[in-house]
């Protein structure tokens, strides 16, 4: 199942029971993208059925996690478009992130940004480097959090800090992302993945029946979240406000919001 760097979007590693899924668009610090996103809900599902994986460790290649979604995909023009787009994105793979069997464990180095963050804060332990830095970039660009991100996010960190951070889309250190509850543990640049692969030894040697059963706890209101994206996002990706947010992004420069 290990699989080389090429260009595949999504690395894989096992080690007995103790698989790492790697992230890789190294030319675009990781941008999510719609084959990484389908690659990565594939490789979960799978691995979700295997007996044989007992913990799973999410990282990125090249001493980066993600730096957010890769906008340069996003090109639906109606809202049916951009609600098919959402059913059979990143709603699958969030489902199977939080509610499947396996626990998942992140490593993160350098930037997890928008669908980055939502990836990190999808797992069930989440280890950070010293020089990580997460931001919940969704509202720079006019749009809420989707793929879950108003699920985990408020399970971290609290419901009001969860609504400052998507509102006011800070940059914010590892540091202070491990005070506010974001980050379980911090360690120094380069450690991030064997830290993470410990953890990942503590969850595998445990009971799979009973951390399956508390994630499926923890899921519950998933799914009215998933319906509240499908419903609000496509309204929000027609808008001049998302335009606006997009070219802005392109010209780095700060966006002219309108409210239309």
């Amino acid at each position: 199942m290990n699989t080389a760097p090429g260009d595949e979007p999504v690395l894989v590693d096992r080690d007995e029971d103790i698989v790492t899924l790697t992230l890789h668009n190294p030319t675009r610090k990781n941008a999510f993208s719609a084959a990484m996103r389908d690659r990565l809900a594939v490789l979960l599902a799978e691995l979700d059925d295997d007996p044989q994986c007992r913990a799973i460790v999410l990282t990125g290649h090249g001493g980066e996690f993600s730096a957010g979604a890769d906008l340069a995909g996003f090109g639906e023009t109606s809202v049916r478009a951009c609600r098919s787009r959402l059913k059979r994105g990143g709603m699958p793979l969030m489902r199977q992130m939080l509610a499947g069997s396996k626990p998942l464990v992140a490593a993160v180095e350098g930037h997890a940004f928008g669908a980055g963050l939502a990836l990190a804060s999808a797992c069930d332990y989440l280890v950070a480097a010293d020089g990580a830095s997460f931001c919940c970039a969704f509202t720079r660009v006019g749009f809420i959090p989707d793929m879950a991100l108003m699920h985990s996010l408020p399970h971290r960190v609290g419901m009001a800090r969860a609504k400052q951070m998507i509102a006011l889309a800070e940059v914010i250190p590892s540091e202070r992302a491990e005070r506010l509850g974001l980050v379980d543990e911090r360690v120094k640049d380069g450690e991030s993945l064997a830290a993470a692969r410990g953890v990942a030894r503590r969850f595998a040697d445990g009971p799979p029946l009973a951390f399956e059963m508390v994630k499926s706890v923890f899921a519950r209101g998933l799914e009215d979240m998933l319906r509240a994206e499908l419903d609000l996002q496509p309204m929000l990706w027609l808008s001049e406000d998302h335009l606006e947010g997009k070219r802005a992004f392109a010209e780095r420069r700060k966006p002219r919001f309108q409210g239309r």
